[in-house]
Formats: C-alpha cells, sequence, structure tokens
C-alpha cells in the first residue's frame, strides 16, 4: 500500500524528484516511486496507474520535462489529484515543461509546482492527505509551526 505515486517519465528525472521522497519520508506518507513515459509506454503507464490506484494511491506526483507529457497523461487515467512536477531539461530549462503542465484543459486539473519544485510537490500531496488524516495533519501543522520558528535565526 501506497499513499503517494511517484512517477517521473525518465531515468535522467530521478534525481531531481529526490527531494520529493525525502519530504514524503520526513512525513511518514507512503509511496511507490516508478519511471514510465507518456510518449514511449502509455500502455505500461495506464497499467502502472491502474496497479497505484489498486494499491492505495490517493494522490499522484508526476514529474516530467520539455513536453511534459506525464502529468497530463496521469490525470486523464485517474480522478485522484496529480501534482505535476515540471522539470529544467532541454533548450528552455523546464520553462517548456512548466508551460504544458499549467495549460491542461477543462476537466483534467492537475496542480503545477515550480520548476525543479519536487519538495513543494510532495508538501502538496502531504497537504491532501492530511484533510483526511488527523495524525499527518498534526505533523504537518508541528513541521510549519518549526519552519516559522527558523526564520528568525541565522542558523
Amino acid at each position: 500500500m501506497a499513499d503517494v505515486a511517484v512517477l517521473v517519465g525518465s531515468k535522467s528525472d530521478v534525481a531531481a524528484t529526490k527531494p520529493a521522497l525525502e519530504v514524503l519520508e520526513r512525513f511518514g506518507v507512503s509511496y511507490e516511486a516508478t519511471v514510465v513515459s507518456a510518449h514511449r509506454a502509455p500502455e505500461r503507464l495506464q497499467r502502472v496507474v491502474r496497479e497505484a490506484e489498486a494499491n492505495g494511491a490517493r494522490v499522484f506526483i508526476a514529474g516530467a520535462g520539455m513536453a511534459a507529457a506525464l502529468p497530463g497523461a496521469v490525470a486523464a487515467l485517474t480522478t485522484r489529484p496529480v501534482v505535476g512536477l515540471p522539470l529544467a531539461s532541454g533548450a528552455l530549462n523546464g520553462i517548456d515543461a512548466l508551460l504544458a503542465i499549467s495549460q491542461m484543459p477543462p476537466g483534467v486539473p492537475v496542480a503545477a509546482v515550480a520548476i525543479n519544485g519536487a519538495a513543494n510537490a510532495a508538501n502538496l500531496a502531504v497537504e491532501m492527505l492530511a484533510l483526511s488524516n488527523a495524525d499527518l495533519a498534526g505533523r504537518l501543522a508541528s513541521w510549519r509551526r518549526e519552519q516559522s520558528e527558523r526564520i528568525d535565526t541565522f542558523e
């Protein structure tokens, strides 16, 4: 059982996604990470999304660069929330991915975070999960307080 399915379109995207995994681990959120291409393996992507849902995934994080088709393709296959993570790559260094993710058609939404914003993608997933998990909501509130307290220090 994994609460979050983390998908990336290429092995070259794995390193940029690590901060998301670290955030999920910090909050004790279970996840499964998979490399699957929306362009080169669409049938496998369908299977991965179906299996993730069957295994309890309630939120998807989909990271991709350039055309960034993966987040939209995942959103087309599920009604569960999808957080699109645009990754810096190619000539436009992630601007193309950000625009592709943020321009989804009506009725098939994908939340978008900053380019290489893997940590915030996971933080958003944690917030979504915390809506129905009081323990997780408490841990999230504590972490936010700790962040606030650290702002006033020079560490």
